[in-house]
């Protein structure tokens, strides 16, 4: 299979409309227009019967002493762990295209509503349902797409990898809540192919 992007290409960084922050010389950063990107696939195998799309972060420092503070950076050799920014799940297999800005268009305070997506689709909740839970003006659930808002002080330029699932099931079949947890358990062992897309992204002034 093949991934395809008009808004970005692969490896080279995603552009600040894309993105939930852009970087900021007065407070560091400030909210963007947050648009899902456009996407296109190709060369699924016979027998899909839906697809799946996932985009995550696997750059996202695993502690947060540093995080966002003044005069300090987050360091390089920092072990990371993994932030799941969309979840779009039961894309028809006669489907081999999204939109930029279909799914996603502003950052929404308490999330965007969901599971419900455009076309009969479902999305999962993504981290920032987490990162935002004890931010009484933030906290909700954060459904669909949220772009790249890595530190702004983090001395590692952030991936963000798009992927499609070709699926062999016409409605994946998740166990629990719409979770990044739970829907990447209910995708295992239906995947017949899949290709990715990655984007980078800083809002590190040092970087830029």
């Amino acid at each position: 299979m093949q991934l395809h992007s008009r808004s970005f290409q692969d490896g080279e960084r995603i552009p600040g409309r894309l993105a939930f922050c852009v970087p900021d010389a007065g407070s560091h950063v400030a909210l963007s227009d947050n648009l899902n990107p456009h996407l296109t696939w190709s060369g699924a195998p016979a027998g899909t019967r839906s697809f799946a799309l996932i985009c995550h972060d696997p750059d996202v420092p695993s502690r947060g002493d540093d995080v966002n503070q003044e005069e300090r950076e987050v360091p390089a050799d920092l072990p990371r762990v993994e932030f799941y920014h969309w979840l779009l799940l039961d894309i028809p297999a006669g489907q081999d295209e999204i939109a930029e800005g279909g799914h996603s268009a502003g950052v929404s305070a308490r999330g965007k509503s969901g599971p419900g997506a455009p076309g009969g689709l479902r999305h999962g909740v993504n981290d920032y349902t987490g990162w935002f839970a004890g931010d009484a003006a933030m906290a909700g659930d954060y459904y669909g797409y949220d772009g790249p808002c890595p530190p702004w002080n983090d001395s590692l330029e952030h991936r963000y990898v798009f992927t499609v699932y070709a699926l062999d099931v016409a409605s994946l079949p998740v166990v629990g809540a719409l979770t990044p947890a739970n829907i990447m358990a209910a995708i295992d062992g239906h995947v017949l192919a899949s290709a990715s897309l990655t984007g980078r992204y800083t809002l590190n002034p040092r970087l830029l």
